[in-house]
């Protein structure tokens, strides 16, 4: 199972997204510092979670951080997120 697989299965478990786009950027940092060359080490994350409702950015970070722990002590060096509750990505 990919990188990204676990992310997506790990993401959809914990939150039952009603939205989730993950993009893997490590091609764009291919040679960096950092970068392990693996092809899986830099993700984007967009994701839309009715458990997100009445918490704040810091907050749905960290719960996706917990989520992802032996992800980013592993392979993965760099995660972008953007985080929502159901209704606020329409007004994004």
């Amino acid at each position: 199972m990919s990188v990204e697989q676990i992310i997506e299965r790990k993401l959809r478990e914990a939150f039952a997204p009603t939205a989730l786009v993950i993009v893997n950027e490590s091609h764009r940092h291919a040679g960096h510092a950092g970068s392990p060359g693996t092809g899986e080490s830099h993700f984007a994350v967009a994701m839309t979670a009715p458990g997100f409702d009445g918490v704040g950015r810091v907050e749905r970070q960290r719960r996706v951080y917990q989520v992802l722990a032996d992800e980013l002590k592993g392979p993965v060096h760099a995660l972008s997120l953007t985080l929502s509750a159901p209704g606020e990505a329409a007004k994004a």
